[in-house]
C-alpha cells in the first residue's frame, strides 16, 4: 500500500511536476504530507502557494505553466505570446500577462511577471487555450497578439511589432483579415493597414 507521501509524489507527477497548494488540499492531501516531502528535499516551494518536484525537468514553457497556476485569469500577451507562437527573436525578460482592467493582480515573486490591464472587450478577444504538461494555459492568438503589440509598440518597440507582423504573414500564413479584425478591436487598424499592405 502506498504511503500518503508516495501518493502525493504521484499527484505531482500526474500534474507535470508542478502544483498549487490549494490544488493539493483539494485533492485530499494534508499539509503535513507536503511538509514531509519538502523536508526530505523531494518537493520545493518556488513561489507563494506553488510547489514543484525537486527533480522537476522544466519544458520549453515552464514559466508559462507556473504563472498560469498563480494567475489563472491571466492571458499571456505581447512578447511572451510572440515567443510562444515562435514569431520573434526577442527573449522575454519577464512573463507578460494580461488581466481585465480593475481586476486584482496576484503578487508573483517567481517567475518575474509584468501585468498589463486591458479593457474588458480587448482582454476577452482572441483567447486560445493550450495544454502544456497537462496544464491549460491561456494565450492570445497570433493575430490578436500582433494587434496588441502595435497597441503597446512604445513599450515593446515598434520594430518588434513590425517584424512579428511580417513573420506572421510570411511564415505562419496568418490571414490579413484576421489580423485586421483584432486591429480594429485594439484601435490600431490605421497603423497596421499600410504596413500590412506593404508586406502583401
Amino acid at each position: 500500500m502506498q504511503t500518503k507521501s508516495q501518493n502525493l509524489m504521484s499527484f505531482f507527477q500526474e500534474n507535470g511536476g508542478v502544483a498549487r497548494f490549494s490544488a493539493i488540499l483539494k485533492a485530499g492531501f494534508h499539509p503535513d504530507a507536503l511538509a514531509a516531502l519538502e523536508k526530505n528535499g523531494q518537493i520545493e516551494k518556488i513561489s507563494r502557494g506553488l510547489y514543484r518536484l525537486a527533480d522537476y525537468n522544466p519544458g520549453d514553457h515552464s514559466d508559462l505553466v507556473m504563472v498560469s497556476l498563480l494567475a489563472p485569469r491571466g492571458v499571456f500577451c505581447l512578447i511572451s505570446a510572440l515567443a510562444f507562437h515562435e514569431v520573434t527573436n526577442e527573449i522575454p525578460k519577464v512573463v507578460e500577462i494580461a488581466i481585465p482592467r480593475q481586476s486584482h493582480a496576484n503578487i508573483i515573486v517567481y517567475p518575474p511577471v509584468k501585468f498589463y490591464r486591458f479593457a474588458p472587450q480587448v482582454w476577452k478577444a482572441g483567447i486560445e487555450v493550450h495544454q502544456i504538461d497537462g496544464h491549460p494555459i491561456q494565450v492570445y492568438s497570433l493575430a490578436k497578439t500582433i494587434a496588441d503589440c502595435f497597441k503597446f509598440r512604445n513599450k515593446i518597440g515598434a520594430n518588434v511589432a513590425r517584424d512579428a507582423l511580417k513573420a506572421a504573414i510570411t511564415e505562419k500564413r496568418s490571414l490579413p483579415s484576421e489580423i485586421m479584425k483584432y486591429a480594429k478591436i485594439c484601435r490600431v487598424d490605421g497603423i497596421i493597414k499600410p504596413i500590412l499592405e506593404a508586406i502583401i
